[in-house]
């Protein structure tokens, strides 16, 4: 059937008890629209046919505008019979809608409660962890036993450093005391030396008897080289034992020193691996990793719910004979409420009345307008009548 016969078949659906009768006073507020022909050259044949042309256009216009136009009516029209549908059901099958879509308004609304809640971390980190989820709790406490090695191994640098210290110390004492002994051994000489010559004077200058006098001097001397002596070996012997022992205490801290470093290179690469920057840290990230998993977890379980519990909804609402029972499923609350439902209606039919004064203003105004001008058209100059129509069917 050609466009010309489905615009013109709107009388017919008047009849429809479904349709909104209008305030047809209103159409004087609509854009009208007007033909002028004055300055058409209606005996130029190009004119002439360019003018019918557009008419028909228009008309073709208005057709393709009423048919989509048309198709949303219907939409809505059918959702307003679903819902008459729904109301009207027996009140068990009501109340069994309406344990479902309880059900569904409560998990949407955990849903809606996940997604705007703030998250514990952000999904970058939680994918990284997630992939080393497995090696995360072995991977805590090998990072906490080394940051706990790295402790002990400072503790004992600084012990080994101070050691040394303490045997640098006593050693530079010992090199004091050695080089002390030296000079009290040539102070004790000199003495003994002075003494003799006293002596010498004594015997010779004045005839003196200084017999015990060159003893005294002599186990003097004797005496206080001796103790000089023992003192100097005995700190050259410690002088030694403290050099071995700095010695032990270098290599022994280089040890250490190494071990420190694989440490801390082991350490760093812990770091790496887990994001962190201590034990504590990845200790909290792994808590927080658990509980994000956890209501994640939750989300999916109430997901599936939802899913299922959606399909059942859809199956009994099909069984009632509802049309479009998908759309139902964005307004559960519907069923619940009737004052929803109320609101909803009024605004379908809102929406309805003004896709039924589009469809009206297409065919009674640019439509109809344009098949009249064109019968006027043919009316008035009759002898163009035959090629006017022969247009008018190539549209048809």
């Amino acid at each position: 059937m050609g466009f010309l016969q489905r615009l013109f078949d709107w009388k017919k659906k008047k009849e429809d008890p479904l349709y909104d009768i209008e305030d047809w006073e209103q159409v004087d507020a609509w854009n009208e629209v007007i033909y002028d022909r004055d300055d058409l050259q209606i005996n130029d044949r190009k004119s002439r046919e360019d003018y019918v042309r557009g008419c028909l256009e228009q008309i073709a216009e208005a057709s393709r505008e009423v048919d989509l136009l048309q198709t949303e009516y219907n939409e809505i029209t059918g959702k307003l019979r679903d819902m008459e549908e729904i109301e009207a059901l027996p009140d068990e099958e009501k109340k069994l809608l309406g344990d479902y879509a309880a059900k569904i308004a409560q998990l949407k609304k955990k849903q809606a409660g996940f997604q705007n809640r703030r998250k514990k971390m952000s999904e970058e980190k939680y994918l990284k962890m997630e992939r080393m989820e497995a090696d995360l709790k072995e991977g805590l406490t090998k990072l906490t036993d080394t940051e706990n090695y790295q402790r002990l191994i400072k503790r004992d640098l600084k012990k080994l450093e101070n050691e040394k210290q303490a045997y640098f110390y006593r050693k530079d004492e010992l090199k004091k005391t050695i080089g002390d002994c030296r000079s009290m051994a040539v102070v004790c000489g000199v003495a003994a030396a002075v003494l003799i010559l006293i002596m010498l004077i004594l015997q010779y200058g004045l005839r003196m008897d200084t017999r015990i006098g060159y003893l005294a001097a002599a186990l003097s001397a004797a005496i206080g080289i001796t103790l000089i002596f023992i003192r100097q070996n005995d700190s050259r012997k410690e002088l030694r034992s403290v050099e071995k022992g700095i010695t032990r205490l270098i290599s022994l801290q280089n040890t250490v020193k190494i071990r420190y470093v694989n440490n801390t290179h082991l350490l760093d690469y812990l770091y790496v691996k887990y994001m962190v920057s201590s034990a504590e840290e990845l200790s909290k990230d792994y808590e927080m990793f658990l509980e994000e998993r956890e209501e994640r977890l939750k989300y999916e379980s109430a997901e599936n719910d939802l899913t299922i519990l959606e399909k059942e909804f859809l199956h009994e609402l099909r069984r009632f004979q509802i049309k479009d029972p998908a759309i139902w499923l964005h307004q559960p609350d519907a069923i619940l409420d009737k004052k929803e439902m109320v609101e909803i209606r009024h605004k379908l039919i809102i929406q309805r009345q003004s896709l039924r004064r589009r469809i009206d203003y297409n065919r009674e105004v640019v439509a109809a307008k344009a098949q009249d001008e064109i019968k006027d058209l043919a009316a008035r100059y009759p002898k163009y009548a035959r090629e006017i129509m022969a247009i008018v069917d190539e549209y048809t």
